[in-house]
């Protein structure tokens, strides 16, 4: 579980980006907006190891990207939407500010 500095804003937005740097963890995001899924379907879909999902799943967890829960020996995965909506708002940012100030000059 992350401390508690590791759950700053800087922090999600970074690891919420990393956590997008890779293309099966976007498949698996892909496969998740349509519902929610269990491991082995989701290793069956993309066609991977459980072990290899499970990691690319650790990432996208710590990123606060999806959410699990299990149910008997099932663990469903699904979108956690306001991580999405961070992300979304942190690059909004971006086109607001219209008018980027020139340099100062350097000190010599």
């Amino acid at each position: 579980m992350p401390t508690s500095s590791a759950t700053t804003i800087p922090y999600l937005i970074a690891a919420g980006f990393h956590a997008l740097s890779e293309p099966l963890r976007i498949s698996v995001l892909e496969l998740l907006r349509q519902r929610e899924l269990c491991v082995c379907d989701l290793c069956e879909v993309l066609g991977v190891s459980q072990s290899k999902l499970s990691f690319h799943l650790k990432t996208l967890k710590e990123a606060g990207l999806v959410t699990s829960r299990q149910e008997g020996r099932w663990i469903y995965y699904s979108l956690n939407l306001p991580q999405f909506s961070i992300l979304e708002k942190y690059l909004a940012d971006f086109t607001q500010n219209q008018v980027i100030s020139s340099a100062r000059p350097c000190c010599d």
